[in-house]
């Protein structure tokens, strides 16, 4: 590859002994630099991240001291790898959902787009819960109009490739959400920096035996306040997404 695509695996972990080492074996097809964020787990949990670490040379491991949220997991991440000098971070979840088969095509899609976020679009079987299938659609809609486009096609799917010094560069001069809302916030935040974004069709599956970190009142409280905070921030930039769109 060449030095201006030069991907890493970033899955940010809590609690998640279960379905993790799997995922990691899979991804050892691709041989890929994976970091592990443990944001806070349980001592099983962070007992199997360090044999994960031991195990294979091209994971890599890194705990935080308290549970910051998957949003502040993600941004740990994103900023190592920028240190690391890795172009693009795969963003991958830990609760076994992501078909890593489709993985290639999420690494093809950022080569040939390396100033792109691609982003997976959520093919659901049957697993899926039905309120939070249906819920999701509220989203779609806020996410339609703070951005005033359809460009961004499903904004919480944790599938994605992020193109690190941009995303980098927002967490150091702006203050994101930390937990589930981040998902949503950072990709209407790029596509208000004017950053393509790419969909990959993906389907996704919700294991009988897996392990959501989903707090349904609260998380859906900070996930409303989020979409009310870019609402203003779009009305700011009204007019330049408005001028983007006709052109």
């Amino acid at each position: 590859m060449t030095p201006l695509f030069n991907p890493c695996i970033l899955i940010p972990v809590y609690n998640h002994e279960g379905p993790l080492p799997k995922i990691v074996e899979q991804l050892a097809f691709y041989q890929l630099p994976c970091i592990l964020v443990d944001d806070g787990s349980r001592e099983s949990c962070a007992e199997i991240i360090r044999s994960l670490s031991s195990l294979y040379s091209w994971v890599q491991a890194i705990r935080l001291g308290s549970n910051q949220g998957k949003g502040g997991a993600v941004k740990v991440g994103l900023l190592l790898a920028h240190d690391q000098g890795f172009s693009h971070a795969v963003q991958i979840d830990a609760d076994g959902q992501h078909n890593l088969l489709d993985l290639e095509k999420f690494l093809v899609t950022s080569r040939l787009t390396p100033e792109a976020v691609v982003i997976g679009q959520p093919i659901f079987d049957d697993s899926i819960p039905k309120l939070r299938y249906y819920a999701r659609y509220l989203t779609h809609i806020w996410v339609h109009i703070n951005t005033l486009s359809f460009r961004i096609r499903d904004s919480m799917c944790g599938y994605r490739v992020y193109p690190v010094d941009t995303c980098a560069k927002l967490i150091q001069t702006t203050a994101l959400e930390d937990r589930m809302a981040f998902d949503v916030e950072i990709l209407v935040r790029l596509d208000w920096q004017g950053v393509p974004v790419v969909s990959i069709p993906t389907r996704v599956g919700y294991p009988q035996d897996g392990v959501s970190h989903f707090r349904g009142i609260e998380d859906n409280l900070r996930i409303s306040l989020t979409h009310a905070r870019l609402f203003f921030g779009m009305l700011q930039r009204m007019h330049k997404l408005l001028t983007r769109h006709f052109q």
